[in-house]
């Protein structure tokens, strides 16, 4: 074996155990199955945000009404449009919002963590099939009742006249939290 096949065979070596060293370093991904779940009043059903927990946070709110901590995720459509401060954001766009309700940190006194799920909502943007009320958002939510989920029953009319409040920022709450 000449030296340059060897060469050639230890930086391939080399190559493979460092694939193996970086493949524990990947994230697992959640193959949670959502629940088969729809609202009725626009047919957006759970699964069509199936992976979800893998989404990147882009904000975290406090709902003082509610006493519930939210985090705000995007799919990589929406947080690349977020992270572009997009004035519109574009067709595909997932933006999901997990409510946690809060208890004191057992492990420091001054401080809440999140405690139990209670609502997972989501809007999606699909000019297509929400064009009615010219927002081109489709709103969904999925709330907690005796541990299980069910598609919220007030429909999705309080949605959009919540978020028509913020119609200059294409009717979201949210932007992109910076950490600079």
């Amino acid at each position: 074996m000449n030296k340059l096949t060897q060469i050639t065979l230890a930086s391939i070596a080399t190559m493979a155990l460092m694939a193996n060293l970086s493949a524990s370093d990947i994230y697992e991904t959640h193959n949670t199955t959502l629940p088969e779940l729809k609202m009725a009043d626009n047919n957006l059903t759970f699964k069509m945000i199936e992976g979800y927990q893998d989404y990147k946070i882009v904000a975290t709110h406090f709902r003082t009404d509610k006493n519930e901590i939210r985090y705000i995720l995007a799919n990589p459509i929406g947080y690349n449009a977020l992270k572009e401060k997009a004035k519109v954001m574009p067709e595909g766009s997932k933006i999901v919002k997990i409510g946690w309700s809060v208890k004191k940190m057992p492990t420091f006194a001054n401080a809440l963590e999140a405690d139990e799920v209670q609502r997972v909502e989501y809007m999606v943007k699909d000019s297509k099939k929400f064009n009615a009320d010219g927002d081109n958002w489709g709103y969904a939510r999925f709330v907690k009742k005796e541990g299980n989920y069910v598609a919220w029953d007030k429909g999705n009319k309080g949605c959009i006249s919540c978020h028509s409040a913020v119609k200059e920022t294409d009717y979201l709450f949210t932007k992109l939290q910076s950490t600079h």
